[in-house]
């Protein structure tokens, strides 16, 4: 198979281009409303976090989901998946201390195709929903 990609590892290195996409206009969303981003793509043991960011006394620790259709990326944020989040954020507030008396946040930015290539449909322009769930820390 020399010269040739395996079809998953194609669809994988195009998933990982999405998902930078998808952070970066989540990032762009976030400082259009007064956030600055803290951290990006913040990695800890199992856990994973897309966006830090913060705008007065809180921290926002951020998941982005893209999908076809916006309303489907908000469903791909279980219960597994905030779990994860909160344990990288534990060891991201170890490693910021400072940061530990702020207002704790598990925000999310759910983003639809059509964002991509223009915003012609304003129920796929990104979405941000901020304290999503409690974040168990």
């Amino acid at each position: 198979m020399h010269g040739r990609q395996r079809p998953e590892y194609n669809r994988h290195l195009a998933s990982g281009a999405r998902g930078n996409r998808a952070e970066t206009v989540a990032a762009w969303l976030l400082r259009l409303k007064g956030y600055r981003i803290l951290a990006r793509r913040f990695r800890a043991g199992a856990g994973e976090i897309d966006l830090i960011a913060a705008r007065g006394d809180v921290i926002a620790f951020v998941e982005v989901k893209a999908r076809r259709r916006r309303d489907d990326a908000a469903i791909a944020i279980t219960a597994d998946k905030q779990r994860r989040i909160a344990s990288a954020a534990r060891i991201w507030l170890a490693r910021h201390p400072a940061c530990a008396d702020r207002i704790l946040r598990l925000d999310a930015v759910f983003i639809g195709e059509l964002s991509w290539g223009g915003l012609r449909d304003a129920s796929a322009w990104p979405r941000h929903l901020s304290d999503l769930a409690p974040l168990a820390l």
